[in-house]
């Protein structure tokens, strides 16, 4: 059975229930977006730029600026746009375009994530042979693969969605088009729907969680054993960038769909939704850049050049 909509397009209520908030919040998000574009766009041109980061470690960093990019301007400008105009309309293949993309990324973080533990796990545990346990070709592919579940895991979620019908409220109270807040509209049953979506939320969760947790277990079993501090030191630092994203990642999301759908929960729904949304791709760089003195290094022999040219 195909789709049976007569709706064409939905009425994003965003955050119209607080007219006063308007403007403060155009310029709130407006801030994080830039910080996040110019975050995200660094991390991707400095592992370019210099030699040293041109490691396994960097090269899973990179794309996950680029998800971070390619998540935020799902959302965000979106968001900007019903901020400031009376016409808070989106299509009903732009929602459903624009929750294929941002499920997409979700899933695929979610993975790139435990790849980058696995990363930590073989650099820490295995140091004599990373070089050769990552090979290029290993993490082209470890990098595929992630893209492609995102993608996949995305297209079925999505697909489920466009078989129920449209036909009777239009209006999301949302800023954006996230499964609940879909469903919410939709005038067939959506059991099928929500099946799916949870059989593949756990099984990606559970995955990537436990992959991550495991690998981390194998690091923490390596690192008591080393006999000296710096290494131990050293260690700590290169992991806990990694863990605190993990934690911001996977919190906010839990956040999100552990809280019980009522109407009283929708300010608190819109609120985890953009953590994970817009805050989550602005801390990412800032994160990973602080506590790295080649980044550092690198961002401020950048900063130089531009100036002295400048000057010049």
């Amino acid at each position: 059975m195909g789709n049976q909509s007569s709706v064409t397009a939905f009425v994003l209520v965003g955050f119209s229930e607080y007219p006063h908030l308007q403007l403060p919040l155009f310029l709130v998000f407006l801030t994080i977006y830039v910080v996040t574009m110019v975050g995200n766009l660094g991390i991707i041109v400095v592992r370019k730029i210099n030699s040293k980061l041109h490691t396994p470690m960097y090269f899973f960093l990179s794309h996950l600026s680029f998800l971070d990019i390619c998540y935020s301007s799902v959302f965000t400008p979106k968001l900007l746009e019903i901020l400031v105009v009376e016409e808070r309309t989106i299509s009903f293949r732009g929602c459903m375009t624009q929750f294929f993309f941002g499920c997409a990324c979700v899933f695929t973080e979610m993975f790139m994530l435990a790849v980058m533990a696995y990363d930590r796990f073989v650099a820490i545990c295995n140091p004599l042979l990373y070089t050769v346990a990552m090979s290029p070709k290993l993490c082209a592919l470890l990098v595929a693969g992630t893209y492609m579940w995102g993608g996949l895991c995305s297209l079925t979620i999505t697909y489920s969605l466009v078989q129920l019908s449209y036909c009777e409220s239009n209006i999301i109270n949302h800023f954006g088009c996230e499964y609940s807040a879909i469903l919410s509209v939709s005038c067939s049953d959506p059991s099928f729907s929500q099946m799916i979506c949870l059989i593949i939320s756990i099984v990606s969760e559970a995955g990537s969680l436990l992959s991550t947790l495991a690998s981390y277990v194998f690091i923490v079993v390596s690192i008591t054993r080393m006999p000296s501090k710096g290494g131990l030191q050293k260690t700590l630092s290169t992991c806990t960038s990694h863990l605190t994203a993990i934690s911001i990642f996977h919190g906010t999301i839990l956040l999100l769909y552990c809280v019980p759908s009522s109407k009283r929960s929708q300010l608190l729904i819109k609120v985890a939704t953009v953590l994970y949304t817009v805050l989550v791709p602005m801390l990412n760089p800032l994160i990973y850049s602080l506590r790295n003195k080649d980044v550092k290094n690198t961002v401020r022999g950048l900063i130089r050049t531009i100036l002295h040219s400048q000057s010049t």
